[in-house]
């Protein structure tokens, strides 16, 4: 009798946790602007260490383009802002088990991330490319031939660098930004795959050494909802709008970028803007 109910114990207590994992590993339930609202702020995931994006401060704000138009979210919607700086590599499960309610993250606008989240309309642009030495020519996809090439660990730029370089070249993978950038820095590799913005970062941990070698491919950023949050969705899209025709984005763009906002495409290939 007293096996029985030990062995029947553990059964109910492997099932429970079972049911436990089986539960955490689904999707987060839709969150909506009714129930940010209700529960007064906003929840964001963003990028901690990749400037001018976002980064954290020494004093420990949390600083950049896409905290201003996170903030600026917010306030539309009413409610405070709470920021979770995240790693590339888990800013999409972040935001699929529910731990944020919305990614401004650098999230590139990209078909296989698509299938994962949903992308709003674009609010910035961006161009992934090549960093290298001053002093060494590297003009076609060719001239990478058996250099030592750093990147972020599953960003835009390791998809990138993967599909261009030569087979001789070799690709080390670093947990975030500022890992590969030091790596550059220090000497651990010899070019770096980024965006347009790395280089101002580059040029503060080695100056005068790297320039913009190659430009591999344009892209655009969006903020992510969970799929088929309709409701989420369509109100960043109406807050992009607007910020785009009232001048709020021109003062984040000329605050971090210094360039002029760019047109932003009627659509992507691959990419919907809204919930079909």
């Amino acid at each position: 009798m007293f096996e029985f109910k030990l062995g029947r114990r553990h059964a109910l207590l492997g099932a429970a946790a079972l049911m436990a994992a089986f539960s955490m590993a689904q999707p987060a339930a839709a969150v909506t602007p009714a129930e940010i609202k209700a529960k007064g702020k906003l929840v964001v995931g963003i990028q901690g260490d990749n400037p001018p994006w976002g980064f954290v401060t020494s004093a420990g704000k949390q600083d950049g383009l896409d905290a201003d138009i996170a903030t600026l979210f917010a306030k539309e919607l009413g409610v405070e802002v709470e920021f979770v700086p995240l790693e590339v590599n888990n800013r999409i499960p972040a935001l699929t088990t529910g731990r944020v309610d919305v990614l401004f993250a650098t999230m590139a606008m990209l078909p296989d991330r698509a299938k994962a989240v949903q992308f709003s309309k674009p609010y910035v642009a961006n161009a992934i490319v090549l960093i290298g030495p001053k002093d060494k020519s590297i003009k076609t996809n060719e001239d990478m031939a058996n250099l030592t090439i750093g990147v972020a660990k599953g960003a835009a730029q390791d998809t990138q660098v993967t599909k261009n370089a030569p087979a001789s070249a070799t690709i080390r993978r670093y947990d975030g930004d500022a890992p590969s950038i030091q790596a550059l820095a220090s000497g651990q590799v010899e070019a770096l795959g980024g965006n347009i913005f790395y280089l101002d970062r580059v040029e503060k941990a080695a100056p005068g050494k790297f320039e913009n070698k190659l430009e591999f491919q344009k892209l655009y950023n969006g903020a992510c909802t969970r799929l088929g949050e309709k409701e989420l969705n369509a109100a960043l899209n109406t807050f992009i709008d607007k910020i785009k025709a009232d001048g709020e984005l021109k003062k984040v763009y000329d605050k971090w970028m210094k360039v002029p906002v760019p047109e932003f495409p009627a659509s992507l290939e691959g990419i919907p803007f809204t919930v079909n």
